[in-house]
């Protein structure tokens, strides 16, 4: 599990809360209105922007994104080559136990299919089809994360002025002034919090998940291929060095 962005998520707000705590009470930084107009207003806002079904969806693709492994590229290469050695030695029906156990989704569906003896033009149109709806889905997803950051601050605005009003139009009655006065500030808090604490690394780590899942996909697609063309696994590790990051690159033929 990729913990470090639910951690990194917890000790920035934790962090924002010892503050509080060491200058104040935490009462004063607790106002019903405020919340219901920041994170109501937010999101009532963004199912405005977007369809219910593609917020429901890109709420799945950032539990994924938070809660996902990392993926380690170099070691992926390897597997892949070990595989192309296998296939090339006998045929791809050697690589019928490896499909049925492998845990990565696209490459149990890139192997299945080419143990099933999938020509190899099918399969590559097949996979680039799936690839380009998984980069479809991560871009609805962060589009809506994206707007939900940009809406934030801006609910926070509404709330402050809506507590101002509230403070002139209660000038007569000290009692009123002070709770206008929280509600005009508190929600320029939370709407701050909301988007540059929460939205905006959700957003971010979205971006990052994608690119990873896209290099996963182009090392599958081009390893499976190499297989079912039956090319030489040295020059399938050609192939992925070059889609690889320089660090990650890998010698498996010396």
């Amino acid at each position: 599990m990729n913990s470090m962005t639910l951690v990194g998520l917890v000790l920035s707000l934790t962090l924002v809360a010892i503050a509080i705590h060491l200058g104040g009470s935490f009462v004063a930084f607790v106002d019903v209105p405020s919340v219901l107009i920041v994170l109501g207003g937010t999101l009532t806002v963004t199912l405005t922007s977007f369809p219910v079904v593609e917020v429901v969806r890109a709420s799945s693709t950032i539990g994924r994104a938070l809660v996902g492994e990392n993926q380690e590229f170099g070691q992926l290469a390897k597997r892949l080559i070990l595989m192309a050695q296998k296939a090339r030695a006998s045929n791809m029906l050697a690589l019928q136990k490896e499909a049925k156990a492998e845990t990565i989704p696209f490459l149990k569906q890139a192997l299945s299919l080419a143990v099933d003896g999938a020509p190899a033009d099918a399969l590559e149109k097949l996979l680039y089809h799936d690839t380009m709806t998984s980069v479809e889905r991560h871009e609805r997803a962060l589009a809506v994360v994206r707007r939900g950051a940009e809406i934030a601050p801006s609910m926070g605005l509404i709330g402050t002025l809506i507590g101002l009003v509230q403070m002139l139009g209660g000038l007569s009655d000290p009692s009123t002034i002070g709770p206008a006065m929280s509600v005009a500030i508190l929600t320029t808090f939370y709407g701050a919090i909301l988007a540059y604490m929460v939205l905006t690394p959700i957003a971010t780590k979205l971006e990052r998940t994608g690119a990873d899942d896209l290099l996963t996909r182009k090392l599958i697609t081009a390893a499976v291929l190499s297989m079912v063309r039956l090319e030489n696994p040295r020059q399938l590790e050609l192939h992925l060095n070059a889609l690889l990051p320089p660090t990650q690159r890998i010698t498996v033929f010396k």
